[in-house]
């Protein structure tokens, strides 16, 4: 009842905001655990990429690996690297410990993930601020890297959260992004990349890999839920964290909807 009332609102820029902000201020307030400390879908790398084992291993190891193998794409060490939409901020901390960037900002549209990040990770190295990514609290020319994880789906505009990118990148910095879309609004998605004054390097479709991670993390994650989300939000939870029988996952298999990976440079 609830999701038709809301659907047609959904193509508002506004809605889009609002709905973002409001369910991951709750997410973090109501699920505060040091041990979900990633909301991405993970990824399973492919036989050809360097596998890497993290010691200790993480709980949540496949989107982990989503953070690393996006990181990979460009130089970190030394660098300055914004992550626009960081979360509960794991996979912020995964990438300034792992690469040693020079400063790694996470921002994030939330002001209780933002609390709940800085006070969960401590790298010398990072920091976590709270902002919007339509109009990104940095200077001009300021940063090397600028990181989005399945996030800007979720953006009134996507247009202008690019121009923001843009506009903090130095020049020759890159843009590494993951994110889903449905079939029918990939178009739109790749128009928007490719006209934002950034030039695009490589893009690849990782439908799959995400699939395989959902399989691979599905025990781990389902025990989770029961553990920490009360009984009566459990079946709504799974669906927004994209277990095996999901919608989400349903969709990733029967071609509804796909998984893609960006490297762009300005």
């Amino acid at each position: 009842m609830i999701k038709t009332l809301l659907s047609p609102f959904k193509r508002f820029a506004w809605f889009k905001r609002l709905n973002a902000k409001i369910t991951y201020e709750w997410l973090a307030r109501h699920i505060p655990a040091n041990d979900w400390q990633f909301m991405n879908y993970g990824y399973y790398p492919n036989a050809e990429e360097p596998a890497i084992q993290p010691e200790p291993k993480p709980l949540q190891l496949y989107p982990l690996l989503m953070y690393h193998y996006l990181g990979s794409k460009a130089e970190l060490a030394g660098k300055v690297v914004l992550e626009v939409g960081s979360g509960r901020g794991g996979g912020a901390a995964y990438l300034a410990s792992h690469f040693k960037p020079a400063q790694y900002t996470g921002m994030d549209l939330a002001q209780h993930a933002v609390d709940l990040a800085n006070k969960i990770h401590a790298v010398p190295n990072l920091k976590f601020i709270q902002g919007s990514a339509e109009n990104i609290p940095l200077p001009d020319n300021s940063v090397d890297v600028v990181i989005n994880v399945e996030s800007c789906h979720a953006y009134g505009s996507v247009k202008k959260f690019l121009s923001e990118v843009k506009r903090a990148l130095k020049p020759g910095g890159y843009f590494l992004m993951v994110d889903f879309r449905y079939a029918q609004d990939m178009p739109e998605l790749n128009t928007l990349l490719r006209e934002s004054g950034m030039s695009l390097l490589q893009e690849d479709n990782i439908t799959a890999n995400v699939v395989k991670a959902i399989e691979a993390e599905d025990e781990a994650k389902q025990k989770r839920i029961r553990e920490l989300v009360p009984p009566k939000w459990q079946k709504l939870f799974a669906e927004f964290a994209g277990v095996v029988g999901s919608k989400f996952y349903r969709n990733l298999n029967d071609g509804t909807r796909f998984y893609y990976r960006y490297v762009m440079q300005k």
